[in-house]
């Protein structure tokens, strides 16, 4: 793919208010209809979502996304035109060697696709949307020092074991303060969470940790709990950026903190269901 088209809004209240702009229907509707012819000439019949980031509850339509998932071209344009008005959640979509869509700044959406086809749209206008041709590719996904290690069965053996602990794990399947499941592992229920876990998520197991509030862990990301802890899947509240003061924080009614540096000690990717871990994570606790 070493095409790039980038649309974006005519419009300067659209690319200054987003989707709260008046003048956003018009470009939506527009937007909308050259995702779709797109999409069609590229023959990408199904798209899957990887970056994924979450910065806010998901819409019930979307409570199955997660990294790895395939969904039809009409969610697909829906989800693009989410990102654009800035409602989110934010991805990236691709149909391997087809096309591949992005978010970018001010409304605008860019897309990857192939010579062929953008020698065959070359001659698309709309009305709303500015529309730009020039050569590029994707940015390649930067990671240093990424998770190579699996949560296979002996991971999970070894999660079982340490869970005659007070053991919490974190499961991250996408990035954003709600991309994230915590749960209190025991030995009733390890086996449970290894079958409930998703596919391409990144999980981290902390044995005994610290939950007393303190004043140190609010300068630095950190989550919340209520307490009593029990086994299970955990009520949270994730600070990234940390907080200002802990009333801010008990005032929610979580009495419990954790800070998110400790993550970083025991980790693992859960793979896809061949067993290949296909997910891009970057070591957690490196800079």
């Amino acid at each position: 793919m070493i095409k790039e088209l980038i649309i974006s809004p005519r419009s300067k209240q659209a690319r200054e208010q987003l989707g709260d702009a008046t003048a956003w229907s018009a470009y939506a509707a527009e937007l909308c209809h050259v995702l779709g012819v797109v999409i069609e000439k590229s023959g990408a019949e199904v798209m899957e979502v990887d970056e994924l980031l979450v910065s806010g509850p998901l819409p019930d339509a979307y409570r199955g996304l997660r990294n790895g998932a395939e969904v039809q071209p009409s969610h697909a344009i829906d989800l693009v035109e989410r990102m654009a008005a800035g409602r989110g959640p934010y991805c990236r979509l691709s149909s391997l060697g087809r096309l591949q869509i992005e978010s970018g700044w001010d409304g605008a959406v860019h897309l990857y696709t192939t010579r062929a086809v953008a020698a065959d749209l070359a001659e698309l206008r709309s009305q709303c949307v500015i529309l730009q041709w020039r050569d590029a590719a994707p940015d390649p996904t930067e990671i240093s020092k990424p998770v190579d290690t699996v949560a296979d069965e002996s991971f999970w053996a070894a999660v079982a074991e340490v869970s005659e602990r007070f053991t919490l794990l974190c499961e991250r399947w996408a990035y954003g303060a709600y991309g994230c499941r915590w749960f209190c592992v025991t030995r009733d229920n390890a086996a449970e969470l290894a079958r409930l876990v998703r596919p391409r998520s990144l999980v981290c197991v902390v044995t005994e940790p610290e939950l007393q509030p303190r004043l140190e862990l609010l300068e630095d990301d950190f989550t919340a709990f209520v307490a009593p802890v029990l086994p299970g899947e955990l009520a949270y509240r994730a600070y990234p950026g940390g907080a200002d003061t802990l009333s801010e924080v008990t005032g929610e009614g979580l009495s419990l903190m954790l800070a998110d540096r400790v993550l970083g000690e025991w980790f693992a990717v859960v793979p896809d269901s061949d067993g290949v871990n296909r997910a891009k994570w970057e070591s957690p606790g490196e800079p």
